[in-house]
């Protein structure tokens, strides 16, 4: 299991990518996805036509992650794309663990005891 911070934005490319794509490849991708680059801490997940392997890319303040997952067998559930036509969703990370975990997120929803408040300070500003 791989645990992400809990602040940390995660940003799902809907349309499959080239798995052959690594550092560079996965970093001009990600800046195409979203105006802000690697610098402010978010994590890109992308994933083959096959839906069978995932990437996930990650700046952690001192240089660029890229975390890879093979299935041996079925595939990612894999969020379709909006009716905005928009190249990526944004994702909670719990939600990025339970699809990497094999859970569809179709018609899953958060229990309202489980909703995550932002502290107060963020909510002033």
């Amino acid at each position: 299991m791989i645990g992400f911070p809990a602040g940390v934005r995660v940003h799902l490319a809907v349309e499959p990518h080239d798995m052959r794509k690594s550092f560079n490849g996965l970093t001009a991708l990600a800046r195409e996805l979203v105006s802000r680059g690697l610098e402010d801490g978010a994590m890109f997940a992308f994933t083959n036509k096959r839906r069978n392997r995932l990437k996930i890319l990650y700046y952690d303040r001192t240089g660029v992650c890229v975390l890879a997952k093979r299935l041996e067998a079925g595939t990612f559930s894999w969020p379709k794309a909006s009716s905005a036509g928009s190249p990526s969703l944004s994702l909670a990370p719990e939600a990025l663990q339970l699809l990497l975990d094999g859970i569809d997120l179709r018609g899953a929803k958060m229990r309202p005891w489980y909703e995550r408040r932002e502290p107060a300070e963020k909510r002033s500003a």
